[in-house]
């Protein structure tokens, strides 16, 4: 940028009118029913009513308006719907909507405001006198539609603007001085330690790929400092006005910590950036219970009248607002703290928060992501290879026969209409249920999909008239489940497949399942000027980059880890195996032998990790009364609450000389983001390979990608299974200092197949059997002195 062209601060229209001219309640029951639009379904209805139109309609117009400020130009931009050019000029905002049309009487407030700014901005441009709206509303069920129309002249659409920008300027001026501070304090950051071995390798491949505006993919094995090596070069990126804004996302609490513990150390540098943790609504909401209505909630009633003087005050106090400072603000204004908390990141410069708030289409923060609208954002992903299965999940969605037959129950008295409709859904679900032994995929649902949107229609309408009955809040999360999958089968594509399946809980489910999330996650990546993906286990690093994204000219690199090959023992078995023609005591018997003999190389705290609880409590037993009171013993238990996972990782912690055995799943939460260091955990027995189970949906995708060119086996059970075991084996180095042993017990590890999915870290390894276990580990416990 030359220096005599001013700053710009850009706001949408939208963003700037639901943010100056939002006020009263939060309402979760309002908010349920005209927070309506769907992406999918609303995009779809403007673009036919738009193809409808005479050829005066000009359809999506850009319009900027760029107001010139003492320093700074302030750019309002946004996208009119549609412009009527005969000879009374007519802006039209359609706004696709849930609610039944007859029950809407005005315009929302919001709504019109947008279209006011839009008939605004292209009256001074082409020096009208006046001007029409038109506030087109379509039923997104029934594509009925409902019009209202205002006509203004420009005075007093000036004058209405002039306010309402006005009541924007101190935001405005509250962005240049803070980012001016913020680049200022970029330029002269160093980095906060010395470069290990490769790390100024790393951290320039990071700033080189967001400079380029692409996608990197960077396999960064424990020790290479993943966080620093990616959050420092986007802070430099941001000082180089590359971008104005990070997100950091994770799937775990734990490392969203590390990050936001990473920026307050570039704090203490010299750093100035805002940033701001996203926790979940569950774990900020300051009351008993989550009811998001003002008669049942102190922070919820009034919420909108206080809550931007809330955060315009929080900005001026704080650079690092996490759960602890966001919640004694939320107390101070008497504001909801989780809402408070999204309002802040609007003005953050980092943003650590889950996948979900990116990526997940019910989720996703609008006010960052809205539909065609591309930020000046830098995505870091850490522990990506969690994204893979989450976007699965993200993607796909499910319904429940037994569910429409517990709604017809409700409605029986209540709705005839309802209950009909609800026949018809339960009815083809039924000749769905006949034709099905355990699963079956389906080809066309659509007949379906129009009885279910007949369904959601009638519910809606039922919804809005009745504000209050008994078994409101699970006719509430029916219809929701019924839209959630209504937006998701719009998306249905050749990544997906469509099954039903008997479950295990004597239910019959339809599902929409998202087998390849790569396009859907793409369209999300595209909304940033660059991506990161990370993780100590992004391995094969094709599989990774073929199922989180869609583009061909992605970045990749293998990062080089600080730690010495002497500081591990990696040993592979010969002699046992945990394949299911293999399981029986005598297996167990040897396993349980091969604990005990890592246990006489050198006594101190063990994890051993298993395909399953079964697999596990046959082992733990057998160990327990063949070598009883040779250690303390720990078994990990199925849906361990977060109390009893902490106590059980306090045991590592205490000081104790009799050694610890801890019985794991892998995969499970023992399994990846825990942080044992030095002489706390001192090795890693690794039992199977970690196959998933058998099971519909594992089965789904081996086919899937065997009939699309890949080898299906790898994708559905090798290439997931084996990212379980190296999770487990990343317990146990994880400093400089740590020493510790890692045994792979199973044979299956000496095939090729696997072999060729070792880290580079893994290339020395020796094999070893039960009876020459305790020597080689006495060899190498020698060797430590």
């Amino acid at each position: 940028m030359k220096e005599t062209e001013k700053t710009q601060i850009k706001i949408s229209v939208r963003n700037l009118v639901e943010f100056i001219l939002r006020s009263g309640d939060i309402d979760q029951r309002q908010g349920s029913m005209d927070s309506v639009e769907a992406m999918q379904a609303g995009s779809r209805l403007h673009r036919k009513i738009q193809r409808r139109q005479a050829s005066s309609y000009h359809a999506e117009v850009p319009l900027v308006l760029a107001i010139e400020e003492e320093y700074y130009q302030l750019v309002v931009e946004g996208r009119a719907d549609g412009i009527i050019l005969e000879e009374q000029v007519t802006i039209d905002e359609i706004k696709g909507i849930y609610m039944n049309l007859d029950l809407l009487e005005e315009p929302i407030p919001i709504h019109l405001a947008q279209a006011k700014c839009y008939a605004y901005i292209y009256g001074i441009q082409h020096n009208l006198s006046s001007i029409d709206v038109q506030m087109t509303y379509g039923n997104l069920d029934t594509e009925e539609l409902r019009y209202f129309r205002y006509s203004y002249s420009m005075e007093e659409l000036q004058q209405w603007f002039s306010e309402l920008i006005l009541k924007y300027k101190k935001w405005a001026d509250f962005q240049y001085e803070w980012r001016l501070i913020r680049q200022q304090s970029i330029k002269p950051l160093p980095f906060p330690f010395p470069y290990r071995e490769g790390q100024k390798d790393l951290v320039s491949d990071v700033y080189r790929s967001i400079a380029r505006k692409k996608t990197l993919f960077i396999q960064a094995p424990t020790g290479v400092g993943k966080t620093i090596s990616t959050l420092y070069p986007a802070v430099k990126a941001v000082g180089e006005e590359l971008a104005d804004k990070i997100f950091y996302l994770t799937a775990k609490t734990i490392t969203a910590n590390v990050a936001k513990e990473t920026l307050e150390l570039l704090g203490e540098r010299g750093y100035r950036g805002k940033s701001v943790q996203i926790t979940a609504k569950e774990k900020m909401c300051l009351c008993e219970e989550v009811e998001c209505t003002p008669e049942k909630c102190p922070y919820a009633k009034g919420h909108y009248d206080r809550v931007n003087d809330a955060v315009f005050e929080l900005l001026h106090k704080a650079d690092v607002m996490n759960r602890e400072v966001l919640l004694q603000q939320a107390k101070e204004w008497t504001v909801c703290p989780f809402e408070m908390c999204l309002d802040t990141a609007t003005w953050a410069d980092n943003i650590i928060c889950d996948y979900n708030y990116v990526f997940d289409p019910n989720v996703y923060l609008k006010r960052f992501f809205q539909e065609g609208i591309k930020g000046d954002y830098i995505f870091l992903v850490d522990e990506a290879h969690n994204l893979v299965e989450r976007g699965r999940q993200m993607y796909s969605a499910a319904v429940v026969k037994e569910e429409f037959l517990a709604m017809k129950k409700i409605f029986k008295l209540r709705s005839t209409s309802i209950v009909k409709e609800l026949d018809k859904c339960n009815k083809k679900l039924l000749e769905y249920k006949r034709q099905c032994d355990t699963y079956e995929i389906l080809d066309d649902i659509s007949t379906f999909i129009f009885s279910l949107m007949n369904l959601v229609s009638k519910i809606n309408e039922y919804l809005q008239k009745n504000p209050e009955f008994p078994d409101r809040e699970e006719v509430v999360d029916f219809y929701f489940s019924l839209r959630d999958f209504l937006n998701i089968y719009d998306c249905v594509d050749e990544h997906y497949v469509i099954y039903t399946q008997h479950t295990g809980e004597g239910n019959f489910m339809l599902k929409l399942f998202c087998v390849d999330p790569s396009r859907q996650l793409q369209e999300r990546i595209d909304r940033a000027n660059a991506a990161v993906f990370f993780s100590a286990t992004l391995l094969p690093i094709q599989y990774y980059k073929k199922l989180l994204s869609t583009r061909t000219d992605n970045y990749a690199i293998y990062a080089k880890t600080m730690f010495s090959s002497e500081q591990r023992m990696l040993l592979v078995a010969s002699d046992v195996s945990s394949k299911y023609t293999r399981r029986g005591p005598k297996e167990y018997e040897r396993i349980a032998d091969y604990i005990y003999g890592t246990l006489q190389a050198k006594a101190g705290n063990y994890m051993i990790f298993f395909p399953s609880y079964l697999f596990l409590n046959e082992v733990y037993e057998i160990y327990e009364k063949k070598f009883p009171d040779t250690a303390r013993l720990l078994r990990q238990e199925s849906g361990m609450r977060e109390e009893k996972r902490e106590e059980f990782l306090r045991v590592f912690e205490e000081e104790s000389k009799e050694p610890l055995l801890a019985f794991c799943v892998m995969g499970g939460i023992f399994g990846e983001g825990i942080d044992l260091k030095e002489e706390k955990l001192i090795g890693a027995l690794i039992v199977g390979t970690g196959l998933p189970q058998i099971g519909t949906e594992r089965e789904i995708l081996k086919n899937y990608y065997d009939e699309n060119g890949e080898n299906g086996f790898d994708y559905a059970y090798r290439f997931p299974g084996m990212n379980k075991v190296l999770q487990a084996a990343g317990r146990v180095i994880r400093t400089v200092e740590d020493v510790g042993v890692i045994e792979l017990l199973d044979e299956r590890f000496l095939q090729r197949e696997y072999k060729m999915l070792f880290p580079r870290e893994w290339e020395q390894h020796e094999i070893c059997n039960v009876k020459n276990l305790p020597g080689k580990l006495q060899d190498f416990w020698e060797r430590q002195g």
